[in-house]
């Protein structure tokens, strides 16, 4: 049985979106409708990840967010809702959710979204030290990373940005999940920081291979893995 994710969303249309498509994806998926019966739900301590709409009926999002944290329930709470400025996604972080994202969304953000966080909550306590995908290698204690043998020289931010990209080997990132996770910006800055870089971390990683690993996906997001 997959992980169980609790939705706790009011709109029939939106709910049954992400619903359907988490359980193609092999997840089971619960819902509540409204804020009380999804605190209520969220007290058991059974679920992976909750997805959880900031505006319900009964008692909002954030309301939701904040009994839970106060209870001690430390599961995974990615919120989602229409009020997307740089203030309402700085307010739901530091409420306490773990992830925010804007409606409208596309739904392979969101199980990206889902399935870092769930990876985070069931990683092993023996921190990764070495993070591989095909012939490149990355040394977290000896900050190295080598391709097929061949030094690759990194500067600071690009050794984060390629370390983000391998933690997240074979999916789609999408530009917010890089400004957010690599240079924690929780608002886009309007300018094509993510571009330069992933050039030139493209550069140095594929030079001189049989072939490459950084593909962009065009319409979503950056992949790194042997599949384009």
């Amino acid at each position: 049985m997959g992980h169980k994710i609790l939705l706790v969303e009011d709109d029939d249309a939106t709910a049954h979106y992400i619903a359907k498509g988490l359980s193609e994806e092999g997840f089971v998926v619960d819902r509540a409708d409204n804020g009380r019966d999804g605190l209520f739900h969220a007290t058991d301590g059974s679920y992976a990840c909750i997805v959880l709409d900031r505006m319900l009926p009964g008692l909002d999002g954030m309301a939701v967010l904040g009994a839970l944290r106060s209870a001690g329930v430390e599961t995974p709470v990615i919120v989602l809702s229409a009020l997307g400025s740089a203030d309402d996604r700085i307010k739901g972080l530091t409420s306490g959710s773990d992830d925010y994202l804007g409606k409208p969304f596309a739904f392979a953000e969101l199980l990206a979204r889902i399935r870092l966080l769930i990876r985070r909550g069931t990683a092993s306590a023996a921190p990764e030290t070495v993070l591989r995908c095909d012939d490149l290698e990355m040394d977290l204690l000896a900050r190295r990373v080598r391709r097929g043998g061949r030094a690759v020289e990194l500067q600071p931010r690009e050794f984060r940005l390629l370390e983000f990209l391998l933690r997240h080997a074979d999916q789609v990132v999408t530009r917010t999940m890089l400004l957010e996770g690599v240079w924690d910006y929780h608002f886009d800055p309007g300018t094509n920081v993510v571009d330069v870089h992933l050039s030139r971390l493209r550069k140095k990683v594929d030079e001189g291979a049989a072939r490459p690993l950084l593909h962009t996906v065009r319409g979503a997001g950056y992949r790194l893995g042997t599949t384009p």
